[in-house]
């Protein structure tokens, strides 16, 4: 259903991915193979016992032997192949932060040539000005005159009046 509208999702396992898998399962086949032989030799060993066939079966046990020492070889091998696609899992996902840091600190250093600290300083106090301009216009409109104020008002009337 992926694929209604014809787009072709890209696969997120890579070649590398992949290969790693088909080894994996190919080391399990190869184990379960193992295992199957392990049963079958104990119980062909049991039977050499039964028919008085001693050296047979020692013989047999210790083939068995080889093999379980081979099947535990497998066991550590899948486990290192494991190991190894989460390693590379883990490298992949530095990567990636690393690139996203790095371009970060290209993007800070664009920014920081097209405003330098003179211009940051300039633009913070033509905004404080802006801020106490408005602050005073404020206060002018709220009607909180100080007495100078309302005395040189007065004396203005006085003189529009004459």
């Amino acid at each position: 259903m992926g694929n209604l509208f014809g787009r072709k999702r890209r696969s997120r396992v890579t070649e590398q991915d992949r290969a790693v898998l088909q080894q994996r399962d190919k080391l399990r086949q190869y184990q379960k193979r193992l295992s199957l032989g392990l049963e079958r030799e104990r119980a062909l060993a049991r039977q050499l016992l039964r028919d008085g066939k001693k050296e047979k079966a020692m013989l047999l046990l210790k083939k068995k032997r080889y093999q379980e020492q081979l099947l535990d070889k497998t066991e550590n091998q899948i486990s290192n192949l494991e190991r190894m696609v989460q390693d590379i899992e883990f490298t992949q996902i530095e990567m990636k932060v690393i690139e996203g840091l790095k371009i970060g600190n290209e993007c800070l250093n664009k920014m920081h040539q097209v405003m330098s600290i003179e211009e940051v300083e300039r633009i913070i106090g033509e905004t404080q000005d802006a801020v106490e301009y408005q602050r005073q216009i404020d206060e002018l409109l709220a009607g909180s005159l100080t007495e100078e104020d309302e005395d040189a008002i007065l004396e203005e009337l006085n003189a529009i009046t004459q």
